[in-house]
């Protein structure tokens, strides 16, 4: 299975265990190799796929809406740091739990309602409209879900090929993104503004831009493991650890539309 800049994905079976056995050559002359025993477990499908993505979305819908309700913005900081910790543990864990990733799910959703919250109060008090920062968030709903569909039909009708090589620029891109935020966080503590990446400048727009564009890619790539995962016919329950995948990438888009959006209704 090829590899993925998605590292949800790491631990997903990289061959078949349903109905057969792939193996890594052939017996010796004389050497009768009697096969492994089949699988019990059901191989996933694309039911399975989207069954579990829609739970964990969902959760995700729900923690949302109820933290931006409650308007319990104190809770961004302390959601960004459990959902960093459930996220390693659920992407270096062997063996998919449903439990961790509905855990992870409803953190997210803690961390979007509250991370929304502010930034849809800070646009009202830029913009001087109160309702303002409701209309841009929903603007950001809406646009993440199409930029979504829209991957989906570039990969489904094959306009960008999923290639190694395309893996390799996606994957290499996301590491020197990532390591840029981390240099501007840390920049930050001592120059206002860090590097200027999330200022609300022209360099705070073409980091977002960038960062939506490799979200977007990551999506063809986070597709192409699903559908390699399938037709490998992997068990039903690395189904969870897709949706997880694809949640991770949903929630990424999502803060940097929301980003680039209120850059354009700042003061």
């Amino acid at each position: 299975m090829r590899s993925s800049s998605n590292p949800a994905f790491r631990n997903l079976p990289t061959g078949g265990g349903y109905g057969g056995y792939a193996g890594f050559g052939q017996p010796e002359a004389g050497y009768q190799q009697a096969p492994p025993p089949l699988t019990s477990e059901r191989p996933m499908t694309i039911d399975d796929v989207v069954t579990k993505t829609g739970i964990t979305l969902a959760v995700v819908a729900v923690t949302a809406v109820v933290t931006y309700l409650m308007q319990a913005w104190f809770l961004l900081f302390p959601a960004a740091i459990i959902g960093l910790v459930l996220g390693l543990v659920i992407s270096f864990k062997r063996v998919p739990s449903p439990p961790l990733v509905i855990a992870y799910a409803a953190v997210e959703g803690v961390f979007l309602g509250a991370f929304s919250g502010i930034i849809g109060r800070l646009i009202d008090n830029w913009t001087g409209n109160p309702g303002q920062g409701v209309v841009v968030i929903g603007q950001a709903i809406i646009g993440t879900i199409g930029v979504f569909a829209g991957m989906l039909v570039v990969y489904k009708t094959g306009a960008i090929r999923v290639t190694p090589k395309f893996t390799k620029w996606i994957t290499g891109a996301i590491i020197g993104v990532a390591v840029l935020m981390l240099f501007n966080l840390i920049m930050s503590f001592f120059t206002a503004g860090g590097l200027g990446l999330r200022s609300g400048g022209t360099l705070a727009i073409i980091f977002s831009l960038v960062c939506i564009g490799l979200a977007a890619f990551s999506f063809l790539i986070d597709f192409d493991a699903a559908d390699q995962a399938i037709r490998a016919g992997v068990p039903a329950k690395y189904a969870w650890q897709i949706a997880f995948g694809l949640t991770v990438t949903l929630v990424w888009l999502y803060t940097e539309i929301l980003r680039l959006l209120s850059y354009f209704n700042s003061d």
